[in-house]
């Protein structure tokens, strides 16, 4: 069974940076996709970004695009996002994810069976 566990969460001002992990444990298949969906308030659930453990493939919301890095490190199974200039409209409760890479094509929570406790970001104008 996979296992993830989600921190660094918080709050912070817009323009400001935070760091999620995402620490992942109970793979038992290859080319799996591990990543981050967001729910806001009164809002559906959307897919922010993920990264393919078989290359290293990243795939990101047009919404984050070049302001979130995904990253990954191996030795420690651990998925990092590196969230810069944020903005309010970012906050939300951030979700790490993970399921055979193909079943993150069509960015649609329902198809993923792994899931994390969830993280707070709070962005404040």
């Amino acid at each position: 069974e996979v296992h993830l566990v989600e921190s660094g969460g918080g709050l912070v001002q817009a323009g400001g940076s935070l760091r999620l992990s995402c620490a992942a444990s109970g793979f038992t298949f290859d080319d799996y996709g591990i990543g981050w969906f967001r729910q806001a308030p009164g809002k559906e659930r959307e897919g922010v970004s993920c990264i393919s453990s078989s290359d290293g493939s990243t795939y990101y919301a047009d919404s984050v695009k070049g302001r979130f890095t995904i990253s990954s490190d191996n030795a420690k199974n651990t998925v990092y996002l590196q969230m810069n200039s944020l903005k309010p409209e970012d906050t939300a409760v951030y979700y790490c994810a993970a399921d055979h890479m193909v079943r993150w094509y069509a960015w649609n929570p329902n198809a993923l069976g792994a899931w994390g406790q969830g993280t707070l970001v709070t962005v404040s104008s």
